[in-house]
């Protein structure tokens, strides 16, 4: 039985593929892709930050070991595109895994500091160790995603604007579906425990430790791997990558769309870039425009565009339950 919110999603979907169909320039098709990569990294501090409350100021930094995972074994050591893109999600969760084990023994700004402190570290290492990541120079012609055949559809490649749309849209609709699953399952009800309270969990049972080092994990892997899509998207990675800007741009989307919900983050990073688009015409004075009207939006939505519309949503719900009651109850006969 398909419900409003998997209608909701449906829509979503065929719009997102239909698109292309109705955009015939290359530029609105890279901002949709571009978009549609960070939303996708987005959807994974989303969990870690949204379902978990661990807000983890690293995640642009994973996104760039993950970009640059791609862009070393690609350029300098001629690994195959998807080999090399496989791995971005490894070595981030490897890498990962020793920040988490340091960093979730902290709590709270605690743990936002350290992590900053971490993004800050990847930055420098990144501009820095020229022999590995070529510093300050960058990673040029990195190789695109190579096509491949697809049984019943003949061979697929990667060699416009158009192809790599539907690439990224086709990641971005399974880290969504995944998500999806995660959440709605056992351990992402746990996640939302210990978000609520640590230390209820804690006596409920909950290993604190375990499950946030997951959570932590899984969102690294969604970082690696939207880095790594986006190097073989973009072809092209500086150091800029790992600053801190990229991961309060995240937040930012999180925020707008709504933190802690499936289609916040999402939302956020596809409405986000578009208003900056059309305030372009401003040049560096359209955030004078731009962040008023955030601080507004924070103000009388602090849930975000999906959680101001979940919530309407419940209040109507319960408005009609008392006039559905009365309109059940038995009514008199009239008599005395």
């Amino acid at each position: 039985m398909i419900t409003a919110r998997h209608a909701g999603w449906l829509v979503l979907l065929a719009l997102g593929l239909a698109l292309p169909l109705f955009v015939h320039n290359d530029y609105s098709l890279t901002v949709m892709s571009t978009a549609y990569i960070f939303a996708l990294a987005t959807v994974g501090l989303n969990l870690i930050t949204g379902y978990a409350g661990q807000f983890n100021l690293a995640h642009g930094g994973f996104m760039a070991i993950g970009a640059y995972t791609v862009g070393i074994l690609t350029v300098d050591y001629h690994v195959p595109f998807w080999i090399a893109f496989a791995l971005s999600g490894v070595v981030c969760v490897a890498i990962g895994f020793f920040v988490g084990i340091l960093s979730l023994r902290l709590r709270g700004n605690y743990f936002a500091i350290f992590t900053l402190c971490v993004g800050y570290i990847i930055f420098l290492v990144i501009e820095k160790w020229d022999s590995l990541t070529h510093g300050v120079v960058g990673i040029i012609g990195i190789a695109a995603p190579p096509g491949f055949a697809l049984p019943g559809f003949g061979p697929i490649s990667f060699d416009s604007p158009r192809s790599l749309y539907y690439l990224t849209l086709a990641f971005l609709a399974a880290g969504l579906w995944l998500m999806h699953r995660i959440v709605n399952s056992l351990l992402g009800h746990t996640f939302i425990a210990i978000r609520n309270g640590e230390n209820l969990a804690q006596a409920l049972g909950i290993d604190l430790m375990r499950n946030k080092l997951l959570a932590f994990l899984i969102s690294t892997f969604y970082a690696g791997i939207a880095g790594g899509l986006y190097a073989g998207f973009v072809r092209f990675l500086g150091p800029d990558l790992a600053g801190i800007e990229h991961t309060f741009d995240m937040t930012m989307y999180m925020m707008v769309g709504g933190v802690g919900t499936l289609a916040g983050p999402l939302i956020g990073a596809l409405a986000v870039p578009w208003i900056t688009q059309y305030l372009q015409f401003m040049q560096d004075y359209r955030f004078l425009v731009f962040g008023p009207l955030l601080i507004v939006l924070l103000i009388f939505l602090p849930r975000g565009l999906v959680g101001f519309y979940e919530s309407a949503r419940s209040r109507l719900a319960l408005h009609r339950v008392p006039q559905a009651a009365v309109r059940r109850a038995p009514q008199g006969d009239g008599h005395a």
